[in-house]
């Protein structure tokens, strides 16, 4: 089904356009495409982090254009953790804005098939539950799920042991002049760890590596 043309979108009233349900189903048929809420070169910066690992964690899934951009960069064989709880939260989107787990699971689900891979393992829950039981070595872990600071420091807190030496953990909204107060915060404690270095700032996107032992 073919996306509806950018100047018929723009003509629908916003409280129709943001409506949470009617978005979902739009999204979720490919009549729109998933809100896309990182930049292009945040997005090339994502891709390259992920382009060699064998498993990636994305926290923080909305509708899906992050999780689609993965898909287009990860190895077949390769192993892409999805993290959200789904809905509407306050400290973790806009006022009114929410996605559906459906919805979502499909604008991925297509990606996956047509870049063919990687294997997409869900996690419908919030991520300090998911973190808490996690075991499993990862790569790379995308941080964009609840902003509030409490909330990424336990992300962190939970998931950067399991990153393997030379892996990334990339921030969203934590650094420039848009950065919100709750990752900003969190990743100024993570530059001083000795075990970490800060490898890019691009837009509002810091990430670091974890030094090789």
């Amino acid at each position: 089904m073919a996306v509806l043309p950018q100047a018929l979108r723009r003509a629908v009233p916003d409280r129709v356009r943001d409506d949470v349900r009617l978005r979902a189903l739009a999204v979720g048929a490919g009549l729109i495409p998933p809100r896309t809420l990182h930049s292009s070169a945040e997005r090339a910066l994502l891709q390259d982090l992920a382009r060699d690992a064998s498993r990636v964690v994305e926290i923080g899934v909305y509708e899906g254009a992050s999780a689609a951009a993965l898909c287009a960069a990860m190895r077949p064989g390769a192993e892409l953790h999805l993290i959200d709880p789904f809905g509407h939260h306050p400290t973790a989107l806009p006022a009114g804005w929410g996605a559906l787990e459906q919805a979502s699971r499909r604008v991925v689900g297509r990606a996956a098939r047509r870049h063919g891979g990687p294997r997409v393992v869900w996690h419908v829950e919030r991520s300090e539950d998911a973190g808490r039981r996690w075991s499993d070595p990862v790569d790379l872990v995308f941080i964009d799920g609840d902003h509030a600071e409490e909330a990424t420091r336990l992300d962190w807190a939970l998931f950067s042991p399991h990153v393997a030496p030379g892996g990334h953990v990339l921030f969203h909204d934590a650094t420039g002049p848009h950065a919100l107060p709750g990752p900003a915060t969190v990743v100024e404690e993570v530059r001083a760890q000795p075990d970490w270095a800060v490898v890019a700032e691009v837009d509002r996107t810091l990430a670091v590596r974890k030094n090789d032992r």
